[in-house]
């Protein structure tokens, strides 16, 4: 199941970064990677977590694992 989300997130990659720009030096490339991948993670919405950016995914199991800790050890 994990490779399907890395084959998924590699596709993306591809279609809408890597063959949308073309690189004129090794730090553009990283500069604009950089902002390909802040979208994907932080503004982007993805239906397979709920409509949830990543981050906001990751804070919500943050938040639920610290509930239930809480909740197993009181």
């Amino acid at each position: 199941m994990e490779n399907a989300f890395i084959e998924s997130f590699n596709g993306r990659l591809r279609d809408e970064c890597l063959n949308v720009h073309q690189f004129l030096s090794l730090e553009a490339a990283r500069a604009i990677i950089e902002t390909w991948r802040l979208d994907y993670n932080q503004r982007r919405p993805h239906s397979s977590l709920g409509h949830l950016t990543p981050n906001e995914f990751l804070k919500q199991c943050q938040v639920n694992q610290t509930v239930e800790a809480a909740l197993c050890s009181g």
